[in-house]
């Protein structure tokens, strides 16, 4: 993309109303109006091409709407998991924006930008200190991509935090020129206890994409502006997620952080900035502690 088109595409962000469009958008894609569907549908196929093969049901009609039909579910098995217990499944389709080592509490962007751990976080100082000179990986959802997201690891949850923000596009153009883009998104941060530890999963929103839902407390909706937190007693394993499942969907495309603490988690080899990835594949492995 020219630099001048991508300048004109941050800038309008700036002006536009973010959340009113994205609700707008988002009522939309929730009406169970067939014609509107319909429409939604025919042209979201027509631009990105979704490979409907890989879905559970392929049949676009048999959808009540949009959004039923952006998170479809994909066959059985099509997904398969890497099964081996030092194994970090891959959470998302998608492919890699960035990944590496949290180094001095900051976590690259792009390419000469990098933003703070903790405002990730909500500025939670107690949970920053357990990923500081630990490992991250960022992925980006495409809109064509699937839109489940899945566990890395079995995992007991423990905190939930919706962070309120802004609502800038995550694409490649965007991360490139939007200074701390991430942690200025609206996003839910999801805090388990692993085998490996504390593992963060943050779920970041974007344009459009004002919709997140977890497994366990469906649409997390904000009732004020302002960060709301649920805390998961250790002595209640209230949510548990084993390896694979699903922990949440993003209604229209978005990112996925992964966060684990120092010495805990290496990264394949191979993935590098634009990596094509797969959820339940093979994304890392556990390291001894």
């Amino acid at each position: 993309m020219p630099k001048i088109v991508k300048l004109l595409f941050v800038a309008i962000q700036y002006v536009v109303p973010q959340h009113l469009l994205s609700r707008l958008v988002g009522w939309l894609a929730e009406t169970h109006i067939v014609p509107i569907k319909k429409l939604f549908v025919a042209i979201f196929i027509r631009i990105f091409r979704p490979d409907l093969n890989e879905a559970k049901e392929p049949d676009t009609d048999k959808y009540p709407n949009f959004n039923s039909f952006f998170v479809r579910e994909l066959k059985p098995g099509i997904r398969p998991l890497c099964e081996e217990t030092d194994a970090i499944a891959c959470p998302a389709d998608g492919h890699i924006s960035e990944v590496g080592d949290i180094v001095s509490g900051r976590l690259i962007q792009a390419k000469g930008k990098s933003f703070e751990l903790n405002a990730l976080l909500g500025g939670d100082e107690t949970m920053a200190q357990h990923f500081v000179g630990g490992s991250f990986a960022t992925i980006y959802l495409s809109p064509q991509d699937y839109h489940r997201v899945h566990m890395p690891l079995d995992g007991d949850l423990r905190t939930m935090m919706h962070i309120p923000g802004q609502l800038f596009s995550v694409n490649t153009a965007t991360t490139e020129m939007v200074d701390d883009l991430f942690a200025r998104n609206e996003r839910v941060v999801c805090l388990f206890d692993t085998q490996a530890g504390p593992m963060a999963m943050v779920l970041v929103g974007a344009m459009i994409c004002a919709s997140i839902e977890t497994s366990w407390s469906g649409l997390v909706t904000p009732i004020k502006r302002e960060v709301r937190t649920t805390h998961y007693p250790h002595t209640n394993s209230e949510v548990r997620l084993d390896k694979g499942d699903e922990m949440g969907r993003f209604k229209l495309g978005s990112t996925v952080i992964l966060l684990f603490g120092p010495g805990k988690a290496q990264w394949r080899e191979d993935l590098g900035t634009g990596s094509n990835v797969r959820v339940r594949e093979r994304f890392g492995t556990l390291l001894e502690s």
